[in-house]
């Protein structure tokens, strides 16, 4: 089996039933399947998946995981797939049918572990917001949409989304799955799982690259274009990277360029001082675009307040768990682990 296909879902058996049928379009000379991991549905999603097996082209294969949230869903995912290139995307897409041809090529002609795609919108509601960028950037991502440019681009700094993401096995072999208590769950907005994952897979010596010929159009349903969802998309992204910044020690702006002990760093209610510089900046220049009538930059640097207000909340409640206990635990297991192979080797 040359491609699995994992999609993770919840309670969306409508929107399934017409990504199954645009999967089903797909065209590619070596063999392929779709797991489906259905995460505690309500709904018929069951019933939805059985119905399209029957004309579906591939091997189509429902899962059921019972424990809540998109990660252990996509976890679970991998563990059943049989395939050498393991791709996860959403229940909400639309595909061309040389969606695989591209990601084989690119993952081929770039050399690399994983890779990366163009997300690009099919808009439910066609009149956009004045406060919703016209161009890619932080607010794109908060509905899943990603535009890196036209060139293929080494991911470090920037992190592929996973709605349009294709890994080795090798790669998840290597840097394990997702991590479940980061993943989005049900009733919540928690992120940050492949930014971890990119993480780990760097420390791992993985290499990934955005390549802007694997594209795939995402639904963006018109509740999600309003300014209440993405505040709370970004309180959840301050709760999320408090969590990674907790079990990691990275910095919580730009943990991929973090470059500080942060445990010689002063905290207030176990936030790091100088964020609070960081929000009165923001809160400032959100003012001053107001005042000369530019909602994009206003609403974009409201937002970095709403990620504070998250940060703060689970910081307070994180304050007495010492920062990056679980990266010091991975790193003597890992350094235990080579221990044992080299006395295994010296053995043989």
């Amino acid at each position: 089996m040359t491609f699995s296909i994992v999609i993770a879902t919840y309670n969306r058996a409508a929107v399934l039933r017409d990504t199954l049928a645009s999967l089903a379009r797909l065209t590619t000379a070596g063999p392929w399947e779709v797991v489906v991991v259905d995460n505690n549905s309500p709904d018929d999603t069951r019933q939805v998946v059985e119905a399209a097996t029957a004309t579906f082209p591939v091997p189509l294969r429902y899962a059921f995981e019972r424990e809540q949230g998109r990660s252990a869903a996509l976890n679970h995912g991998f563990r059943v797939a049989t395939g050498d290139i393991i791709v996860t995307t959403d229940d909400d897409v639309r595909v061309e049918p040389g969606w695989l041809n591209a990601i084989e090529t690119s993952l081929e002609t770039l050399r690399c572990d994983y890779v990366g795609g163009r997300v690009t919108p099919i808009f439910e509601e066609p009149s956009l917001p004045n406060w919703f960028p016209p161009h890619s950037g932080l607010l794109w991502g908060v509905i899943a949409l990603l535009d890196y440019g036209p060139k293929p681009l080494k991911f470090g700094t920037r992190v592929p989304l996973g709605v349009n993401m294709a890994m080795r096995r090798q790669a998840i072999e290597r840097a394990g799955g997702f991590d479940p208590t980061i993943g989005r769950k049900a009733g919540t907005l928690l992120g940050q799982e492949v930014r971890e994952w990119c993480l780990r897979a760097h420390a791992a010596g993985l290499v990934g690259y955005y390549s802007p010929d694997i594209v795939v159009q995402h639904l963006i349903p018109a509740d999600r274009l309003t300014k209440k969802y993405f505040r709370r998309w970004f309180y959840w992204r301050g709760i999320s990277r408090a969590m990674l910044y907790a079990d990691t020690g990275l910095d919580m702006e730009k943990p991929e360029q973090s470059s500080i002990d942060f445990t010689t760093v002063r905290h207030i209610g176990g936030v790091p001082r100088y964020l609070f510089r960081s929000a009165l900046t923001a809160a400032r220049d959100a003012l001053a675009a107001v005042m000369r009538g530019d909602p994009v930059t206003a609403f974009d640097r409201e937002m970095w307040l709403w990620t504070f207000a998250g940060i703060v909340r689970q910081r307070w409640i994180d304050r007495r768990r010492p920062i990056g206990l679980a990266r010091a635990q991975r790193a003597a297991a890992i350094k235990e682990t080579k221990g044992l192979s080299a006395e295994g080797a010296a053995s043989g």
